[in-house]
């Protein structure tokens, strides 16, 4: 985009108003070059299709979780998680088509939390055996957040792995998870998920 502004040295007010167009214009080029790539809505797809619960009952736990669709037209994450038989943890997967990335890419997901610290975690293989994780802080009201997979590390049963950073190609499977070493309630409403250039 070519725009030519002139100033006459008699027209102050025109002379200003070229001096901040000049500035405002730089910022809506950069707004305007960033795009969003939908990966979960749910208001526009209200579908639980390849959402999966997997709680430590795998291990012999006790915690509970459920994932299901408010009548707003939300996604709920919500159960209780359990200490017992050396439990701890709830969760929920989602099984995406192959999705293209690279590590200068953000995740952007719009939620509503209950106040608990949650874990949201990526794959970039579903069959790899460690994740990638950031783990959030909820407020209790609704938010939009904002991860570079650059910053995701890899954990693996709740130990940091000696490797590098996400620098994969690919992102497979996306996962929500609560597990703060306490017995507790928890709901978590999510609206969606967005790859951000």
């Amino acid at each position: 985009m070519n725009i030519l502004l002139s100033c006459k040295i008699n027209d102050n007010s025109l002379c200003e108003m070229e001096s901040q167009l000049k500035y405002i214009f730089p910022f809506f080029l950069i707004i305007n070059s960033m795009t969003a790539q939908i990966i979960v809505d749910f208001k526009e797809n209200p579908s639980t299709v390849n959402w999966y619960v997997v709680d430590d009952v795998v291990m012999g736990g006790r915690s509970s979780g459920t994932f299901d669709l408010t009548d707003e037209g939300y996604g709920k994450f919500s159960g209780e998680v359990s200490l017992e038989n050396n439990g701890g943890f709830s969760s929920i997967r989602y099984d995406i088509k192959t999705l293209p990335v690279n590590s200068n890419n953000t995740i952007r997901i719009r939620l509503k939390g209950d106040g608990n610290p949650y874990q949201f975690r990526i794959k970039d293989k579903r069959r790899q055996y460690y994740s990638y994780i950031k783990t959030f802080k909820t407020s209790g009201d609704w938010q939009t957040l904002e991860f570079r997979l650059k910053d995701f590390y890899p954990t693996f049963r709740g130990r940091e792995l000696d490797l590098p950073n996400f620098n994969h190609d690919t992102i497979e499977e996306l996962q929500f998870l609560i597990g703060n070493k306490k017995p507790q309630a928890f709901k978590l409403l999510i609206a969606s998920i967005e790859l951000v250039d």
